[in-house]
């Protein structure tokens, strides 16, 4: 495996985190569609052009899955078009709205097991990384049956004691308080989690898509995180009886940085055209007057 590279720092050398991308739902129609009046491709193509100028140096890119919106052929082709001017490779995985099948067909960077399915695994400096299917085409809810269970219980059990796992999913194994996500989360939310219970300790990090949310936090111990899609967003709603509403809140990719002893997550809106400005004042001016007499310029 190639050394990491290096950064000098006060005459240091300190080897540079290993970094990925975490893109998701990207919900990709036939070329030339629009969805819930946006873009899906030309904002896919914006998140690509942004990585390729500002993360260039990850090592690779998962999209957490809804590649597609209807899983129809042409939107896999549309999406492979898309990808291909990445500069860095990818994974593609599967969600709620692909098709299994058309995917596999369609994207050579779609991992596949033993059975079919949209599964695999990447071995990294830091840990066994790990990529789920949790597809039912005939629910919007996540499944994982007997068959990917089995898969990911071999699978951790064969790698070698010492190896941490980071984990990658589209559907949440656990409620995130948005009622109409939860409904449609993983359902085999328990045995899922009876997998996995030997290897608590070891699992990194949890990744998922779905929720076209920023959220953040712990899943039993284990650090989870998820972004918004590419494309339109969930509002944030936690009332049950509130509408289930989309909107067009910003975009967003992750910027994951990992060493021996941390893994930091950056949610980059990549869209976002606000104002940048020093915080440093121009020379000569005092920094109280700078701050309370700003200016854009």
């Amino acid at each position: 495996m190639p050394e990491a590279p290096i950064l000098q720092r006060d005459d240091k050398r300190v080897p540079m985190p290993f970094k990925f991308i975490h893109l998701t739902d990207t919900h990709l129609a036939n070329p030339g569609l629009k969805l819930y009046g946006l873009d899906p491709r030309a904002r896919l193509d914006a998140a690509i052009a942004d990585i390729n100028r500002h993360q260039s140096d990850a090592a690779f890119a998962v999209v957490t899955g809804d590649l597609t919106h209807w899983g129809e052929p042409e939107s896999y082709v549309n999406f492979a078009d898309a990808m291909a001017a990445l500069t860095i490779p990818y994974i593609a995985m599967v969600g709620n709205h692909d098709k299994r099948v058309a995917c596999l067909d369609g994207l050579k960077a779609a991992p596949r097991d033993s059975n079919g399915f949209v599964q695999g695994t990447r071995t990294t400096e830091h840990g066994l990384f790990v990529f789920l299917d949790t597809l039912d085409e005939t629910s919007h809810a996540g499944e994982m049956c007997a068959k990917r269970l089995g898969w990911l219980a071999e699978t951790l059990a064969k790698a070698p004691p010492d190896m941490p796992f980071v984990v990658f999913m589209h559907h949440p194994p656990f409620p995130v308080g948005v009622h109409a996500m939860d409904e449609i989360a993983l359902k085999q939310s328990a045995e899922f989690a009876e997998v996995i219970a030997p290897y608590r300790a070891r699992i990194r990090h949890l990744f998922f898509g779905h929720v076209h949310r920023p959220i953040f936090g712990s899943f039993g111990r284990i650090p989870f995180s998820t972004l918004r899609g590419t494309n339109h967003q969930v509002w944030f709603e936690l009332d049950a009886s509130a509408p289930h509403l989309a909107s067009h809140e910003p975009p967003a990719y992750g910027v994951v940085l990992i060493d021996d002893d941390n893994l930091v997550v950056h949610s980059h809106d990549f869209l976002d055209d606000s104002l940048r400005f020093p915080f440093a004042p121009p020379a000569g001016t005092e920094d109280r007057d700078y701050a309370l007499n700003f200016a854009a310029r």
